[in-house]
């Protein structure tokens, strides 16, 4: 019987029943912490995107890509939310003087930031 390419790679096989099933494990030095938006990612990737999902379980990359995602969000968040308050003038004078403004005007600008992140980088 000639090798599959599990075998070719070094993998190995553990027979269940009438079943090959193979011997995967997951590195839990690779493991990277995931953040809200990470989790979001894998929550659409699971429910949307099934094949994608697990070709980045099985290769072992889903840690790495969760994170990358996480990350690119925070980062992206973080411009938006300072650019958008820039252009609208909600400064520190402005907190000074009405916090409740401010803070009426903080929400709004993450808020918008949110769905601009969500559509271009998680719900892709």
């Amino acid at each position: 019987m000639e090798k599959s390419l599990h075998e070719e790679l070094g993998g190995s096989y553990t027979k269940v029943g009438d079943y090959l099933l193979p011997n995967l494990t997951i590195d839990e030095s690779e493991q990277q912490p995931i953040g809200k938006y990470g989790r979001m990612r894998k929550h659409y990737l699971k429910e949307h995107r099934p094949v994608l999902y697990t070709n980045l379980l099985v290769t072992g990359n889903s840690d790495k890509h969760l994170a990358a995602i996480d990350e690119a969000c925070e980062d992206r968040m973080e411009l938006l939310t300072r650019q958008m308050a820039q252009c609208k003038g909600v400064t520190e004078a402005l907190k000074a003087t009405d916090q409740m403004e401010w803070v009426r005007r903080m929400n709004n600008i993450q808020n918008r930031a949110e769905e601009i992140i969500l559509s271009e980088l998680i719900y892709c």
